[in-house]
């Protein structure tokens, strides 16, 4: 595509290191579609016959065909998807497909290509996540009566409905979501019409291509379009926030399925063997989750790291920007319904979460509550609640099982009325502020994400 100034062909080896088409051949519907609408710009300038552009678009339409049906040939030596794609045009058609990258660079060409694949690919994202948050709901409500302990540092703090534990989740997606749909506002802009650099002194309708693909707005600066990818960037870190809380989520089912936890069951369907140990059932899906989400992770980084020290304007640095971009989107999307699937057919064990749950000292803290009530200032109910803990510790008892005079032997506020704290039901039915556990709080947020979701 350059031999007019050079007189000896690319050496092999490079070609073999500088080649991107192994890659961005998944570019090929956007590409295609990106040249549709340019050819629509040229016949408007009158650069092009409409005769011709017919020629175009029925060539790259038959191109695009092949391509989907596995019967297209990729050629190394043309380097990348969109020189594929046009020199076979121009084989097929002759001149027509010649003219076709009249004022554009491959610079602004990959520039809309990339922008396009994330603008659909945030819209599929945005649908797999809203699919978790409702297996997560649809979990949560089939199980809404379920208590478990709630842990701070891996310890047991207070009681917690176990559907409240799921919609923390639902909530961190929500978010996720948001974060897509604002990347996604700032990625759709029309980069094309800005050339490699400063644009064409053959001037085109960039509106009417903007309008043809769906771009609300046009880059207005030549450089800045071909030279960042800020906008890949932020995909990429919304990404990996959903990679994080899958990963979160999946530490805390691996711990659920333990037998010390002993609170969910996965089924067989989501879960491995292990080829020596006849018993194990190995909860796969959600370690595989939490260890890909590093992949995501680093995804960032190296697309930052590739920008950081490149002046304006492109550069061939910015080639390396695709590979983590694509491999952080097909590892996410397949996060997100590997986990949606597996809460689907996960099963709560009620008594396994009951039996934990009955451990009187998740309420020690609704027992300094009481003394609270009762006129004591709260640091001093800590300590006083903090000593009757001691003592269970030191008679190998529990905080129901302390009379009443040794209670108040800590504190005269103590009353008989202290060991009514101790009724989970009750407690439970107390935790009334907005975002508190609640059986009517948990209630109400069931049916405004099922109601938000349209969860079945």
């Amino acid at each position: 595509m350059w031999h007019g100034r050079f007189s000896t062909p690319t050496a092999d080896l490079l070609l073999r290191y500088s080649e991107s088409i192994s890659f961005d051949w998944r570019l090929w519907r956007h590409d295609i579609e990106g040249s549709i609408a340019h050819s629509a710009a040229l016949e408007a300038a009158g650069l092009i016959t409409h005769a011709e552009r017919e020629q175009i678009v029925a060539g790259l339409r038959e191109i695009g065909a092949e391509i989907e049906a596995g019967k297209f040939e990729f050629k190394v030596e043309l380097e990348d998807i969109h020189m594929n794609i046009e020199r076979e045009l121009t084989r097929r058609i002759g001149d027509a497909g010649a003219k076709l990258h009249t004022a554009r660079s491959r610079n602004d060409q990959v520039a809309l290509d990339l922008r396009l694949f994330l603008r659909a690919e945030c819209d599929a994202i945005s649908v797999l996540v809203r699919d978790l948050q409702r297996s997560l709901v649809t979990l949560g409500d089939a199980n809404r009566s379920v208590i478990i302990p709630g842990y701070t540092h891996l310890q047991r703090a207070q009681p917690v409905f176990f559907a409240h534990h799921l919609l923390a989740y639902v909530e961190m997606l929500d978010r996720d979501a948001g974060r897509i749909a604002d990347a996604r506002k700032r990625l759709n802009v029309l980069p094309l019409g800005s050339g490699a650099i400063a644009g064409s002194t053959i001037v085109l309708d960039r509106e009417l291509v903007a309008r043809l693909l769906d771009f609300p707005a046009v880059t207005q600066n030549s450089m800045d379009a071909v030279s960042d990818r800020d906008f890949a960037v932020e995909v990429l870190a919304a990404l990996a926030l959903i990679a994080v809380h899958l990963s979160r989520l999946s530490e805390d089912v691996i711990l659920w399925c333990s037998a010390e936890f002993g609170f969910v069951t996965l089924s067989d369907a989501y879960t491995t063997g292990s080829s020596l140990m006849p018993q194990k059932k190995n909860p796969d899906a959600a370690e595989l989750t939490r260890g890909k989400a590093g992949r995501v992770v680093g995804a960032v980084v190296s697309l930052l790291t590739t920008l950081k020290g490149l002046p304006l304007t492109y550069n061939r640095d910015m080639q390396e920007d695709k590979e983590p971009v694509f491999n952080a989107v097909d590892t996410v999307k397949a996060m997100l319904e590997v986990i949606a699937g597996m809460l689907r057919e996960a099963r709560v064990n009620a008594a396994a979460c009951a039996a934990a749950v009955s451990d009187p000292m998740l309420l020690a803290t609704d027992l300094a509550d009481y003394l609270v009530r009762r006129g004591v200032p709260f640091r001093q109910a800590h300590e006083h609640v903090g000593r009757a803990v001691a003592l269970c510790a030191e008679h190998l008892c529990s905080l129901p099982e302390i009379a009443l005079p040794d209670y108040q032997a800590i504190s005269p506020a103590f009353a008989a009325d202290l060991y009514e704290v101790f009724d989970l039901s009750r407690a439970m039915s107390a935790r009334k502020a907005i975002g508190a556990p609640s059986p009517e709080n948990i209630a109400a947020q069931l049916t405004r994400w099922r109601t938000l979701l349209g969860a079945a």
